[in-house]
């Protein structure tokens, strides 16, 4: 046996000593984050061949027990948040103002109605059954359009149910338990639950406003051995980031030196930003774009459509095919439906936004606080005792999100939702964070 701390790791076969690294771990004995013993190391203690060891730790990542990070050797992978960075948040209390949640603007969603009933109606005339494709034609030539209109590449479609279960899908089609994933910090907090939920390892990758700084996804492929990059093209949460031409032109040129690292992109903001998307799509060989509904239709629609290499699609499309089967053929002919009418016109609505995100940041600027929103619904602020601002800040009558939601190794902040602001009260929510904000962190952003 093997005395680790006050735990003995036990056993002569590989089956028995991965129950017993798994035991240690589920009664709290070994800890999140607690290094194991070398294999070689391990292996004479127990009287055992190194290939032994070599297969109960092979075990234990992937059934995401532990991760191997080269020379530094393998620990307890940190448990997958059982509480979600979602509730890190304020409940605002009667008379203050709530501008923490992230959603889109009620008044700037389509009426669904008609778009409803007009499907019920050719449902009654031919219901939808088993055996049918599992992307509904209207749907997939629509979405496609809108692909190619954006110089995404050319690839089959796919739908999912938003873009999270998008990006499950294909992290899970294509990664093993341990592998490493490049992210956006600060990112999207569930997408920042999400991967180590999968037993993947995140890697956090600076941002500032025009996307991922090259040079730090390069050092997380290169120096961390990222085996996938997760990139927000528009409207990145919660910073508003929009990835310019020029940074898709380096971004490309540091992908298309690793054709074998996946590349996921999120461009969840189209339909509701004025910027145009510069795809960095088709880089690598296997790569998806995912692009949801719910910020410029509705989020309780659930559907997000998305492309990539036909290898990457078809292995999600099946895996699906095994679970739900496929997305509400009635909920994809409900959004074909809208996009066909025209039910949105993402110039009026990236108008609505950008007034009220580009007031925020001019009349915080003129103030002296430091602050981001190039695009979407969001402006994110640092500051420099986080818990202290949004402590203020309720104080003031502002409810916001922690920026602890949202990041790994950036500094503190704050993230304000303009979606519903008023223009009358841009500036009294400008004073308020003035004073509560402090002078600005030394590193906050990118």
């Amino acid at each position: 046996m093997f005395v680790l701390g006050e735990y003995r790791i036990e056993g002569r076969r590989a089956s028995d000593i991965a129950a017993s690294v798994e035991r240690g771990v589920g009664t709290g004995a070994l800890r999140p984050g607690q290094l194991l013993p070398p294999m070689r190391e391990l292996a004479t203690t127990l009287g055992v061949n190194p290939n032994t060891v070599a297969a109960a730790y092979r075990t234990l990542r992937e059934r995401g027990v532990i991760e191997t990070d080269g020379r530094r050797g393998s620990r307890v992978r940190p448990r997958p948040a059982t509480t979600a960075r979602g509730s890190i948040r304020v409940d605002a209390p009667a008379g203050v103002r709530d501008v923490s949640d992230g959603s889109p603007d009620p008044a700037l969603l389509p009426p669904l109605g008609e778009a409803f009933a007009e499907v019920a109606r050719r449902y009654a005339e031919r219901p939808g059954m088993y055996g049918e494709a599992p992307v509904d034609e209207e749907f997939g030539r629509l979405a496609r359009a809108a692909f190619d209109a954006d110089g995404v590449p050319a690839g089959p479609v796919g739908v999912a149910s938003g873009s999270l279960d998008a990006v499950e899908r294909v992290l899970a089609a294509r990664l093993r338990p341990g592998d490493a994933v490049a992210v956006e910090d600060p990112g999207w907090g569930s997408l920042l639950d999400l991967v180590p939920a999968l037993g993947l390892r995140p890697v956090p990758v600076a941002v500032d406003d025009d996307g991922p700084l090259p040079e730090a996804v390069e050092r997380a492929i290169r120096q961390d051995g990222a085996r996938a990059v997760i990139v927000t093209d528009r409207a990145q949460n919660p910073t508003g980031a929009c990835v310019t031409e020029e940074r898709a032109r380096e971004l490309r040129r540091v992908l298309g030196a690793h054709p074998g690292v996946l590349l996921v992109e999120d461009d969840h903001g189209h339909g509701i930003v004025a910027q145009p998307l510069h795809p960095l799509a088709g880089v690598t060989d296997h790569w998806v774009l995912v692009r949801s509904v719910a910020k410029a239709y509705g989020p309780d629609l659930r559907i997000a459509a998305f492309t990539g290499d036909a290898e990457t699609v078809d292995r999600v499309l099946g895996r699906q095919r095994l679970g739900p089967g496929w997305v509400s053929r009635l909920l994809q002919r409900t959004v074909a439906h809208l996009w066909a009418t025209g039910a949105v016109d993402p110039a009026v609505v990236a108008r609505a936004y950008g007034k009220r995100r580009d007031g925020l940041v001019r009349a915080l600027a003129r103030r002296g606080v430091e602050a981001h929103g190039r695009g979407g619904m969001n402006v994110w602020v640092p500051v420099s005792d986080e818990t202290g601002a949004v402590a203020r800040l309720l104080a003031a009558g502002w409810a916001v999100a922690p920026g602890a939601r949202f990041r790994t190794d950036a500094g503190p902040a704050v993230r304000l939702t303009v979606s519903g602001l008023a223009a009358a009260e841009i500036e009294a929510l400008a004073d308020a964070v003035a004073g509560a904000a402090g002078p600005a962190p030394a590193r906050s952003y990118g």
